[in-house]
């Protein structure tokens, strides 16, 4: 039986009992140390399982009611996945196979900005906008230039003016595994500028691509892109396992500036990337490490991209997707992490428990 089946089956039974796993209260005091010095915090919950889906991404919003909802791409089944994310209850799911506004194809990247859910759609070559709390849509673009997208990262220019940074991972071959020639590989990050009138209604400009082509730096498998403007900091996820997989520092204009996080960073693919933003310009990057039987978190230095220390839960395992919620709710009073789990439901940790456990900063608490 194969890693994958094992922490699938063991998933299984932990999650049988319930729709959500809620940890203990006593679990939530715990911390130990994992193999190589890996710290284990425990979930705070773990999800009922939709293994039919393919989860893959995530997006957090505040409600206008208080509530705050966390939104999973659901590749296979063509739609979203809506959670209270105080408890991972699943509230809702959203939209159906197709190429009509509000419907998707192989659903991807998600990121909220305002009240507008930015939706990256592999197989419909698009990003889809679309208005909270109704799912009303607004607009897409991208289907002339983009195609085969996944990743999605939004910067405010201007009240009303966004730049989007999407991951174009095109490849070749009968079974699409052949990464294009290195001469091809300047087209893995597309930017677009994005306006929204009084009325909500949307316009967008292409304004070109950007990706390193050297044997030793280009971005070959991309998927998560992050940024942090106060850096002048982009963070690329290259998954190609078979070559370097790291994440790799580009600045907001497409400039790779030669760095990458230290080397060996992670033992399998490098997935999704978050930034937790303190005051005083500190924070850190929270990487995942796609591992089984379970996922490790890297944490990095916001400023310096030093190691902090690691973690993982004591289910979650073959991460693709995070969100960092940093804004207090009921449940985490100090923010969460949100966490895809094998494909199949979503986890969440508190933040206040993996700065205890890292010894991180306690004034990134709120």
């Amino acid at each position: 039986m194969n890693s994958r089946l094992v922490a699938a089956v063991l998933a299984t039974v932990l999650l049988s009992a319930c729709a959500t796993r809620p940890v203990l209260e006593s679990e939530t005091r715990t911390t130990s140390a994992g193999p190589t010095g890996v710290r284990i915090v425990p979930e705070r919950f773990v999800s009922a399982e939709s293994p039919e889906d393919e989860l893959d991404s995530l997006a957090t919003w505040p409600t206008e009611n208080g509530a705050t909802w966390l939104i999973a791409s659901a590749k296979s089944t063509h739609r979203l996945a809506v959670y209270d994310a105080d408890s991972g209850q699943r509230l809702r799911t959203v939209g159906a196979k197709g190429q009509a506004p509000g419907q998707f194809k192989r659903p991807n990247g998600l990121t909220v900005f305002g009240d507008h859910l930015f939706v990256v759609e592999r197989d419909n070559h698009r990003v889809q906008v679309l208005r909270l709390p109704d799912f009303a849509p607004v607009g897409s673009f991208g289907d002339v230039e983009l195609r085969s997208p996944y990743g999605v990262w939004i910067n405010e220019l201007a009240p009303g003016e966004l730049e989007a940074y999407i991951t174009d991972s095109f490849m070749y071959g009968d079974k699409y595994d052949q990464v294009p020639a290195l001469t091809e590989l300047d087209q893995r990050v597309r930017r677009y500028k994005i306006h929204f009138d009084d009325g909500d209604a949307m316009r967008s400009e292409y304004v070109g691509s950007f990706g390193d082509t050297t044997e030793d730096a280009a971005l070959r498998v991309v998927e998560s892109i992050a940024g942090d403007p106060a850096n002048d900091r982009l963070l690329i996820a290259d998954e190609d396992d078979r070559h370097l997989s790291t994440l790799r520092e580009y600045t907001l204009a497409g400039r790779y500036t030669g760095r990458r996080l230290p080397d060996r960073s992670f033992d399998a693919q490098a997935e999704g990337v978050a930034l937790w933003s303190c005051p005083n310009g500190a924070g850190y990057w929270i990487a995942v490490d796609q591992l089984m039987p379970r996922t490790i978190f890297h944490v990095f230095d916001r400023v310096t991209l030093v190691p902090q220390g690691s973690f993982s839960g004591e289910v979650t395992a073959h991460t693709d997707g995070i969100a960092l919620h940093a804004a207090g709710t009921t449940a985490f009073p100090t923010g969460a992490l949100y966490a895809v789990h094998d494909d199949r439901s979503v986890t969440a940790f508190d933040l206040g428990d993996i700065a205890r456990s890292l010894q991180l900063q306690s004034g990134c608490l709120n």
